[in-house]
């Protein structure tokens, strides 16, 4: 089963507040977002957004550019049917963020909270640094949440990467400046406890 099929599947036969990773607000990730300075008319993409409602927020508090990506049609489907008539503010994109065309400097904000740790191959993790030097402008945000080095091993029945500040910044290299971190323990629909760390980047002026 390839990448796509598997997150089809879990979308198709879990509930959104049903899986590991739900929060019904990512405080930390709208802090961090607010700490950016930007106005409403940021442009924001949340990469692996699925069926995350930080885009509820977002458009609750007026953000007027926003993308939602992720791999998952079904999970799709599921944000649009929540935000009713608000998800016509929302682009939608469907695809894989190593892969996907992204608009040269289009973005302002470059969110993702639990993909990147996905990337176990690092080929994958060089495409998906490539992608975000192409699709964020230059002097843009880039926050990025993985698990932390006392995180899960494993996410949804699939290994992942875990990361201390400095290893996830060195991905990134030195066309990224760390502007701050933070960690956050994730409490999960479950009871259970996940550590996660938070990056947030900026952008060389290239």
């Amino acid at each position: 089963m390839d990448r796509k099929q598997y997150w089809e599947q879990v979308y198709a036969t879990k509930a959104s507040d049903a899986v590991s990773w739900f929060q019904e607000h990512a405080e930390q990730s709208l802090r961090l977002i607010h700490n950016t300075g930007l106005g409403k008319d940021a442009a924001i993409i949340d990469v692996g957004g699925g069926t995350s409602r930080l885009v509820d927020d977002l458009v609750a508090e007026g953000y007027t550019d926003l993308t939602v990506l992720d791999l998952s049609a079904a999970a799709l489907t599921v944000a649009r049917q929540r935000l009713g008539k608000h998800a016509d503010i929302v682009h939608w994109m469907e695809g894989d963020v190593t892969r996907a065309e992204f608009p040269i400097h289009r973005f302002d904000i470059w969110h993702d909270r639990a993909v990147f740790h996905f990337l176990t191959d690092p080929a994958d993790r060089r495409a998906y640094v490539a992608q975000v030097m192409r699709a964020v402008r230059p002097g843009g945000h880039v926050i990025i949440a993985t698990f932390a080095e006392d995180g899960p091993e494993k996410c949804s029945g699939l290994p992942v990467m875990r990361y201390k500040p400095e290893t996830l910044h060195d991905e990134f290299g030195d066309a990224f400046l760390l502007v701050e971190h933070e960690k956050e323990a994730h409490h999960t629909p479950f009871g259970t406890v996940q550590q996660f760390v938070y990056c947030y980047c900026r952008k060389g002026n290239h």
